[in-house]
């Protein structure tokens, strides 16, 4: 479905409005640019995908400060590439850490399970969690144990609950942004 500019940017006014719809169409748009442009530069398909489902949510998380006089493709290109930019870097250090503890590694597999506090800290994490999941309207707390939970893939899920993939994909967006206001509002 090819949609012109001129109507590109009447969705995008409605986004900015905060139209939902307006969100879906432009998600349905340009989710195959960004993820292709991403499988190519990842070349793993969990990578691709995450970061593009990133970078459509922080795109409609500063959609305001999108500057029309640029194509609203290349703009969700440059966040798409800054991400990964930024998973690129998170990975290095990360990789690095391991190597400077290296002379730790003794320690670590001697101590990997979690100590009777840790667990402690992380069943009630996981509790809080979930009564948090609950708050949710129950499509949304759905989407979120389907993949959070049962481990399934978008397609899986689509398949799941007989709906389009990009329907799932912008629910589970959605489910995630109104947890995380959920959780910041404690």
């Amino acid at each position: 479905m090819s949609k012109t500019e001129d109507s590109i940017q009447e969705i995008i006014k409605k986004a900015k409005d905060g139209n939902q719809i307006a969100f879906s169409n432009l998600l349905d748009t340009f989710w195959n640019e960004v993820y292709g442009f991403q499988i190519k530069r990842t070349k793993n398909e969990n990578d691709a995908e995450d970061i593009t489902i990133r970078t459509f949510s922080k795109a409609f998380d500063k959609i305001h400060s999108y500057d029309d006089s640029y194509e609203f493709k290349t703009w969700l290109i440059t966040i798409s590439k800054n991400l990964h930019v930024d998973l690129i870097r998170k990975r290095k250090r990360n990789l690095l850490n391991e190597i400077s503890s290296h002379g730790d590694i003794v320690k670590k597999v001697l101590d990997e399970t979690p100590s009777a506090e840790d667990q402690l800290i992380i069943e009630q994490n996981l509790a809080n969690l979930l009564q948090d999941i609950k708050k949710l309207k129950p499509h949304y707390q759905k989407v979120i144990n389907l993949r959070y939970f049962n481990e399934l893939s978008y397609a899986e899920i689509a398949k799941k609950l007989n709906e389009p993939l990009n329907n799932v994909k912008v629910k589970l967006l959605r489910a995630k942004k109104l947890l995380s206001e959920i959780i910041k509002e404690k």
